[in-house]
Order: C-alpha cells, then sequence, then structure tokens
C-alpha cells in the first residue's frame, strides 16, 4: 500500500500532454490554448472619445469660450477634417478624435445654440479620450498554456482570431461494473442499486475539459468486461468503478491483466478508497476506482483530475492545499490519509460528524475535502487544517 503522494506521481506518470487542434473561436470557451497569439491590430485602433460631447483644443478651454460646430464624429463614422481654431465637432462615445483635436468636453458642460457652442464654468481637466492602444497594441500576446474564460474569449475575438489553437480534449471511457446496478429511470430489482458514480465522475470531469463518454454498465462475469474494455478503445483514459477489490467477483484487474494491463499499484493508505489500482493498458492509461459513490468521487477529484489537467498541458496540475482553523474538535485519525468531506462557514472548517463512504448525501452538500495525514493526533477547534475545494 502506498501513499497518496506516491500514487499521484504514479498516476501522473501514465499521461502527457495531448496533441493540439483548432477550433472556432465560438467553441474556445473552456479549452486550453495552447499556443501564444498575438494581436493582429490595435486597441483602440484610433484615439476614441470616453463620452459624448464636444472635440476641441485644450489650450483654448475656458469658461464661456465659444467654438463653432463644424462637424460630426460617430461610432464607424469620423470627421475627415482637421479641426482649427475656435472650431469644435460634435462626437459620440468610441467615435474617432477628429484630427486638430486634444480634448472632449462633455455635453452636460456646453450650452448649444444653432452651431455654436458655449462652455460651462465647469470643465474639468480630464481629457475624455481613450488613446490608441490604450488596450493592447498590435503583436502584444496571449500566453499559453491557459484556460479559456470568457474574459479570454473577448480579448482573442479583439484581437482579431477567429480560430484558435486548443489543446485536445482528452477522452475518458467510465466504465461502471457490477450485477448490482441498474441506469437512472430504470425499475431496480429487489437487490440492485442505481449506478451514480460514473454519472457524477462523468460531469467533473466534463467541468474540467474532459470528454467523458459512459460505457454500458458491465456485468460481474469476464466476458462482460473484456466486452467493455473493448467498447473502450480509442479513449485516453479509462476509469472504471468497482470490482477493483480482492473478492470472488472483483474481476476488473485479472481481466485486465490479461488483456494487457502494466499495472503501476494496488491499494493507496486513503480514506475513502484504499483499494484504487493504476497502470497502462496498450495506449491508454487506466486507473480502476473504488466502488462505494464517496469513494470513487473524492478519488476522482484527488487522482483522476490532475491527470486530466496532466493531459490538457496545464502547468498546475494538482489542486491546490488552502489552510483554514478548525470549527470544532475532532478525535485522532488512523493509519491512513482521510479526506473529510466538510463545510466552510465563517472562514472556519467543520468536516461532517458521518463520514462514510456510501453517504452520497453528505458529500453533496460539502464543499471541501479536509485532510488529515496518517495518525494524525486529536485536534482542537482552532487548529490550522489543510483542504481542497469541491
Amino acid at each position: 500500500m502506498i501513499s497518496v503522494a506516491q500514487a499521484l506521481d504514479a498516476v501522473l506518470s501514465l499521461v502527457a500532454p495531448l496533441s493540439v487542434e483548432t477550433v472556432p473561436l465560438r467553441a474556445a470557451n473552456g479549452r486550453v490554448l495552447a499556443r501564444a497569439l498575438t494581436a493582429q491590430r490595435t486597441q483602440p485602433p484610433f484615439a476614441a472619445s470616453s463620452m459624448d460631447g464636444y472635440a476641441l483644443r485644450r489650450a483654448e478651454v475656458e469658461p464661456d469660450a465659444m467654438f463653432k460646430v463644424v462637424g460630426e464624429s460617430a461610432a464607424g463614422h469620423r470627421y475627415e477634417g482637421t479641426l482649427r481654431a475656435g472650431q469644435a465637432v460634435r462626437i459620440f462615445t468610441g467615435a474617432p478624435v477628429p484630427q486638430g483635436a486634444d480634448f472632449v468636453v462633455i455635453q452636460e458642460d456646453v450650452t448649444r445654440r444653432g452651431d455654436l457652442i458655449t462652455l460651462g464654468h465647469k470643465v474639468g481637466p480630464k481629457d475624455n479620450i481613450r488613446p490608441a492602444g490604450g488596450d493592447f497594441c498590435a503583436g502584444d500576446s496571449l500566453s499559453a498554456l491557459r484556460l479559456l474564460r470568457p474574459a479570454d474569449i473577448a480579448l482573442l475575438a479583439a484581437m482579431n482570431h477567429a480560430n484558435i489553437p486548443v489543446t485536445r480534449k482528452p477522452i475518458i471511457a467510465i466504465l461502471a461494473t457490477g450485477d448490482e446496478l441498474v441506469q437512472p429511470g430504470e425499475e431496480p430489482g429487489p437487490d440492485q442499486i442505481i449506478a451514480s458514480n460514473s454519472y457524477g465522475l462523468a460531469a467533473m470531469l466534463e467541468n474540467a475539459g474532459a470528454e467523458a463518454r459512459l460505457l454500458p454498465i458491465a456485468r460481474d462475469t469476464e466476458a462482460s468486461l473484456r466486452q467493455a474494455f473493448a467498447l473502450a478503445k480509442g479513449a485516453d483514459l479509462i476509469v472504471t468503478i468497482g470490482g477493483a477489490s480482492v473478492g470472488d467477483l472483483d474481476l476488473v484487474a485479472p481481466v485486465a491483466a490479461e488483456l494487457g494491463l502494466e499495472q503501476s499499484f494496488y491499494k493507496v493508505a486513503m480514506r475513502p478508497g484504499k483499494p484504487l489500482m493504476a497502470g497502462k493498458l496498450s495506449d491508454a492509461a487506466m486507473i480502476g476506482l473504488p466502488g462505494n459513490p464517496v469513494s470513487a468521487m473524492v478519488c476522482g477529484a484527488v487522482f483522476v483530475l490532475p491527470m486530466v489537467r496532466r493531459m490538457l498541458g496545464l502547468a498546475e496540475t494538482t489542486a491546490e492545499e488552502l489552510e483554514a482553523p478548525l470549527g470544532r474538535d475532532i478525535g485522532e485519525n488512523g493509519p491512513r490519509a482521510h479526506y473529510m468531506r466538510a463545510n466552510l462557514r465563517d472562514g472556519k472548517i467543520y468536516p461532517d460528524d458521518r463520514q462514510d463512504s456510501s453517504l452520497l448525501s453528505v458529500l453533496a452538500t460539502a464543499d471541501a475535502l479536509m485532510i488529515r495525514p496518517p495518525h494524525d493526533p486529536a485536534r482542537k477547534a482552532g487548529d490550522s487544517q489543510r483542504y481542497i475545494t469541491l
């Protein structure tokens, strides 16, 4: 049985960054930018007014000064002439500032009669002009590797990029095993339960940028498992759920071994999630998760998500560990690292009283996994504890 750190190193060694593909800008949100992109133009490409008002010369701005309005500049329709002394141009937000002008008086500070305007007595010093290149200049770069957010998409559009190089989505085949399982919506028999782990894991991995493929439930026979593994062909990662222990019906490991699995490890000193296995099966990485719902989801967060991030090429693969003071006293921990479902309230962390690995309702209300190292002594409220967010 190996430590969580050793297991994490092992699973990350099974995967590598995937190839690059080009997608339309509209499809790039949530993807990982694979190569740095440079701006194709300057933004704004010209000095532009930040307010509705009148463009004129700063040197002529004084209370009661009068100007003749000689034209208009609107967004998409610039004033083509050059401003001269005593002249002003009606200008709107976003419009190009005319040549010869270096100041915009907002319309609230102006009185207009026909083609003449008179400045008021409260004209401030702000020029109300956005300089050319005030946002970015042609050649400025958006760095890779980064998970593209909506703000990044807007920036890339402004940089005039219609097609974006991104890391290919990892294809993850999720295989739930067990005669006791039926799909959601089906009518379970008296000894059956609903398959929940695969759906939770699929949602988790898709949120991280992967393409999850749910395979049919494999029954507790070698033939059914072989057929399921055949359906997983082409995946970058195969995630099995259940059947990874050492009981008579736990067939995942022996069937995978017959199919050529090069096993990296089996069993991790953690709870929940001790019966964890991983290895390489042909061209795919494989990780076998425990069947208990919470065990599968916790192992997904601790081990599978970092594998996805590594395949996407992200620099930060493991979840960031944070610290918060305990909200209540807790007893000593056992010989395995314990990832406890917990809640953050008022800057403190409160582990739930119920930590059984079958209780999905507790996981659904938790927003953190509090990490206790092996043999951690009893702790008092206020002691600092490490955690990762869910």
